[in-house]
Parts: structure tokens; C-alpha cells; sequence
């Protein structure tokens, strides 16, 4: 494991520095970050309260469609959350949050999603995969990840 991997994987794990861009989605300034983030926000499962979080955009080939990964895999809190309220908002780029309905992919749509990703992005890929094996403490391949991906289809 490389250090720039552990580095990059306490950097996750430190509240305040993950949270800080979710005050540039509220500020409409989610655009600074790029095309491949998108805040998002959903309901706790346990509290009702609304919740938020940044991700990265693995996939978005259509306007209503974006895919994203769980880095903390079926642990992660949001993911948890999505899986038992799928009505969540997607804040992506400066525009106004939008309605929209999350999906678990199957894993072999989620495995597909992955190739082609790494496939347009093999350096994020190599710098994602090591925080990834740091991240579930075990390897990680394009072929065999049991990396859940979630599909946030905009409702109209």
C-alpha cells in the first residue's frame, strides 16, 4: 500500500475536510469542483434527518442518469441510507438540486460501469483502486470489486 493511498485514505475519514465541499453545493458553487462530483442528498434511515454527501461520478452518459461508487462499500452510511428511502436530490455542477430516484445496480452492470471507467480514466482508476484496498482491507481488480454502484435517475 503506498503512501499517498493511506494519506488519501484518512483524508476520508476527517469530518470536516469531507464535508467542506457541501457548503460549495449549498452555496450553488458545486461547479468549482468539477463535472465528476455531484453532492447528494438523502434521508437517514434511522433519525428522518436530511443528510449529504459528496461523490464522485463514475458514469453519465445520459442527462438524468449519473452513477456512483461506495468507496466504504454496503457499510456506507449514505448507501444504507438510499437502500432503505431511494427517493434522494442530486446537486450536480451550480444548478438547482434535482428529484431523482437511486437504484443499487446488479453486479454485472456495476462491473461494466467499472471497465468502462477505468478504461476513460486510468489514473484516477489507479489512485481510486489503492484507496479503495486501503479503504475494504482487501484487493481490489477491475473484474472482481464488489464495489456497490448506485444509479440516480433525475425525476421529471
Amino acid at each position: 500500500m503506498s503512501g499517498m493511498a493511506y494519506a488519501a485514505n484518512r483524508l476520508l475519514r476527517t469530518r470536516w475536510l469531507v464535508r467542506a465541499p457541501i457548503w460549495l453545493y449549498r452555496a450553488r458553487l458545486g461547479g468549482l469542483l468539477g463535472g465528476r462530483m455531484l453532492m447528494l442528498e438523502h434521508i437517514g434511515r434511522t433519525s428522518g434527518a436530511r443528510r449529504h454527501v459528496v461523490l464522485e461520478v463514475i458514469d453519465h452518459r445520459s442527462a438524468d442518469s449519473y452513477v456512483v461508487a461506495s468507496g466504504f462499500g454496503d457499510r456506507a452510511q449514505w448507501f444504507r441510507n438510499i437502500t432503505a428511502n431511494p427517493r434522494v436530490r442530486v446537486y450536480a455542477g451550480s444548478r438547482a438540486p434535482a428529484p431523482a430516484t437511486a437504484r443499487v445496480l446488479e453486479q454485472s452492470e456495476a462491473d461494466r460501469v467499472l471497465a468502462d471507467y477505468i478504461q476513460r480514466h486510468p489514473r484516477s482508476w489507479e489512485q481510486f483502486r489503492a484507496v479503495l484496498e486501503q479503504t475494504l482491507g482487501a484487493p481490489v481488480t477491475p473484474t472482481d470489486t464488489a464495489l456497490p454502484m448506485v444509479e440516480l435517475r433525475l425525476r421529471s
